[in-house]
């Protein structure tokens, strides 16, 4: 039997110029994530949280529209597991484009294409990760893009690796009751 170690994410040498990742979550955004949001970054613009008055937007057709902060994080939260789980530090951040409105009930999903990788000259222990994100509704309809650069940590640097604490009470281990009359765990 192995033990699979706590390790999340991609190690700079795990990037190819060229690829493209289509992460795996994806997230329905709801009216208290909005409201919650927008209330909570004190954006005071009504068409994020007042029905009435956002019956008055021609672009919205009356809708009450996502704050584009909600979207940018969630796009951005989306993206981490494959391209900034190991990251030490967010470098560059441009380029955002908003280009299609988010709705309350709309779900939002995200890919990114590495674009460049550099080893970092000052930090041996990593490398830069260039990257185009954008974000999708449930539709195919790209909401929001951009250009993104991180630093992330090489493998070999252990940033990232053994944090998983031992167990006092030493590894855990299968019963004996459990091993009897079982291949793989499966019955026979």
């Amino acid at each position: 039997m192995a033990t699979h170690p706590a390790v999340l994410g991609r190690f700079f040498e795990d990037y190819t110029v060229g690829d493209v990742y289509q992460h795996p979550l994806g997230r329905t955004i709801s009216e208290a994530d909005n409201t919650w949001v927008t209330l909570l970054s004190m954006n005071l613009n009504q068409n994020h949280f007042n029905a009435h008055l956002a019956q008055q937007n021609p672009i919205t057709n009356g809708r009450i529209i996502v704050n584009s902060g909600l979207t940018v994080s969630v796009v951005l939260g989306i993206s981490v597991l494959d391209m900034s789980q190991n990251a030490i530090s967010n470098l560059a951040f441009t380029d955002i484009k908003m280009s299609h409105p988010v709705y309350i009930g709309d779900t939002i999903y995200a890919e990114s294409i590495c674009t460049g990788l550099r080893h970092s000259q000052s930090r041996p222990y990593a490398g830069i990760v260039s990257m185009i994100t954008r974000g999708l509704n449930q539709d195919g309809d790209e909401v929001i893009s951009w250009k993104r650069s991180v630093m992330v940590a090489t493998r070999e640097s252990g940033i990232g690796q053994n944090y998983f604490p031992a167990a006092k009470s030493g590894p855990l281990e299968l019963p004996d009751s459990a091993s009897a009359g079982t291949t793989n765990g499966v019955s026979e």
